[in-house]
């Protein structure tokens, strides 16, 4: 159980790094822009660990570790891996990105609520939250195409980060992103499998595993870049892939899980948290526009929280 846990942890993150490696260096060789890679590719590629396990969960039966993983994802995205980014080195908003992905993750972050209170994801609410990802790419691709600005820069800078300064040739750029790609689904095979069985051999819900256990385990791909490109001094992008990796997990990933499969929601997730989910994101935007930059001391209070969410979780599965 343990052994499929950290084997299937440690494929998600070599997958999801090889993917996003593999994807972004193959469409820099075949002449896509930057800003296409920043916005689509990198976003698509730090969140297929998050895709593929609630997939896998999706048709094993689990859909408390499927709707667990989506939702747990985002409230660690802003506590846990925003937080130690912040301690490491404050994360700058950039305004006019801000507005536009900010407003995204509310309103992206309402919807969610709307549709976990209903207690089940059909496929048409599956449909329109892949939609509204697809609109959101355009939208912000055409913008940004026409009249580029700090928020264009950030997203070129996404993009350019995974490359580092290790030039990579297509057919090795290829192997990388097949490579990833199938890392990426036996690892979510392993962990999911681990996953139901720690639940069954510890008394606690599937759900609970999915909003902690699962939810870390697939945003590791996040805290990597997060810390990657706060050592590199730019925060800038740490804060745009939190934002853009909320949307992705809303829409992207929820979205197309619930198109192939439609989810029933556990209550505790309908009671408490979807909740936690809606006040840190509410957290994330107030702390954004309050200076324009998330301080080291913001990021140890967010760490903190987590660490109470983790204890409140714990403390109901006794």
């Amino acid at each position: 159980m343990l052994l499929s846990l950290v084997a299937g942890f440690v494929l998600l993150v070599v997958g999801g790094e090889a993917l996003v490696r593999g994807a972004v260096a193959t469409a820099t060789r075949l002449g896509l822009s930057p800003l296409f890679i920043g916005i689509a590719l990198v976003g698509f590629g730090t969140s297929s660990p998050e895709l593929v396990t609630s997939l896998q969960a999706a048709f094993a039966g689990s859909p408390g570790i499927a709707v667990g993983n989506v939702v747990g994802s985002n409230i660690a995205n802003i506590l846990l891996i925003l937080g130690i980014g912040a301690l490491l080195l404050p994360v700058i908003c950039e305004p006019k990105a801000f507005y536009r992905d900010g407003t995204v993750v509310g309103v992206s972050a309402v919807l969610l609520a709307g549709v976990v209170m209903v207690g089940h994801l059909d496929r048409w609410t599956g449909l329109a939250f892949v939609a509204a990802l697809l609109a959101y790419i355009a939208f912000t691709f055409i913008k940004e195409s026409r009249s580029p600005d700090e928020a264009a820069a950030i997203h070129e800078a996404e993009a350019a980060l995974p490359l580092g300064d290790m030039p990579i040739g297509l057919p090795l750029a290829l192997a990388f992103a097949i490579g990833g790609i199938a890392l990426t689904i036996f690892g979510a095979k392993l962990l999911v499998d681990g996953a139901i069985e720690l639940a069954a051999t510890a008394g606690i819900s599937e759900a609970v595993i999915g909003l902690t256990v699962v939810a870390v385990g697939t945003s590791l791909p996040e805290l990597v870049t997060a810390v990657v490109a706060a050592l590199k001094k730019h925060g800038d992008v740490a804060f745009g892939n939190i934002l853009g990796s909320n949307i992705y997990n809303t829409f992207g990933i929820l979205g197309i899980t619930a198109a192939v499969h439609p989810l029933d929601v556990p209550f505790e997730i309908i009671e408490f948290d979807i909740w936690v989910m809606l006040a840190a994101t509410v957290m994330l935007l107030f702390f954004a526009v309050s200076g324009w930059q998330v301080s080291r001391r913001e990021g140890a209070v967010l760490l903190g929280l987590y660490v109470v969410y983790l204890g409140i979780l714990g403390w109901g599965a006794l």
